[in-house]
């Protein structure tokens, strides 16, 4: 179903850098008001007075998305200051690099809890406020890793699986309530996300590769909210790679095994 986003009430996470803050923006500059939802209250402080300056409203919620009390306050900011809810961004996330042996299970479960978890309660929370909203939908930001697993990944490819599959469970459970379901899947974006890594225990052997323009996917992210699609993959170099791993998944294998 197509959308219009001017006049929509967006809800997004992790909107203090990153994908989260272009998807901010530019659901602003095509009419939206917004509830900047991230644990750095400067950034968010500094985003909504870009957004205000488009003449568009931003509210913001410094808070952890783990955190029940701190999304309970999200969703009511969403309520109180923009009269309910019509798209939810779940764009938080965190990651580690190390080998799986060799990290903690403390790893594991706090990435477990920021990229899968929270989004998981924070939609079950807000499932009340989108169904009654105008044309709602539900953002969920995944990975190309949620599609394909890579060495020294192990952790957050494994919690964008579950945010995948996840997704695509609920989505026809949503259809009765009028919610639709967007999954976005972008690759390697140039974002301050691998300066917030929770663990570090090593530089990635393939060095460091420039990312997509977090401009342009959060154009692409947007274009596909007001088309109504299911899915969208804004990144060439992930689409390839998704295409050879449906081709060839032992080449892959073979390819990953070289930085092993």
């Amino acid at each position: 179903m197509r959308r219009t986003i001017a006049g929509s009430r967006s809800l997004v996470t992790g909107a203090s850098s990153g994908i989260g803050r272009h998807l901010a923006l530019e659901l602003a500059r095509q009419g939206g008001d917004v509830v900047l939802f991230a644990r750095r209250l400067p950034e968010l402080e500094s985003l909504a007075s870009e957004i205000r300056a488009l003449g568009r409203k931003a509210f913001v919620v410094a808070g952890d998305v783990t955190d029940s009390a701190d999304r309970a306050r999200g969703l009511a900011a969403a309520q109180s200051e923009l009269g309910g809810l019509d798209i939810l961004v779940n764009n938080a996330g965190v990651t580690a690099h190390g080998l799986f042996a060799r990290a903690t299970p403390e790893n594991l479960r706090r990435i477990m809890e920021v990229n899968f978890f929270a989004a998981v309660d924070l939609t079950r929370e807000a499932i009340p406020l989108l169904k009654v909203g105008q044309s709602p939908m539900l953002v969920n930001i995944g990975s190309i890793l949620g599609e394909r697993g890579i060495p020294y990944n192990a952790e957050y490819s494994a919690s964008k699986f579950a945010l995948h599959g996840w997704t695509e469970s609920i989505r026809t459970e949503l259809i009765p309530l009028g919610i639709d379901v967007l999954l976005a899947t972008p690759g390697t974006t140039e974002t301050e996300f691998f300066s917030h890594m929770i663990d570090k225990q090593m530089e990635l052997p393939w060095g460091s590769r420039r990312g997509a323009n977090p401009v342009k996917v959060a154009q692409a992210i947007v274009r596909a909210i007001r088309r109504g699609k299911r899915t969208v993959l804004p990144s060439l170099s992930g689409r390839a790679l998704l295409s050879l791993q449906h081709i060839a998944p032992r080449l892959v294998d073979r390819i990953m095994r070289r930085y092993v």
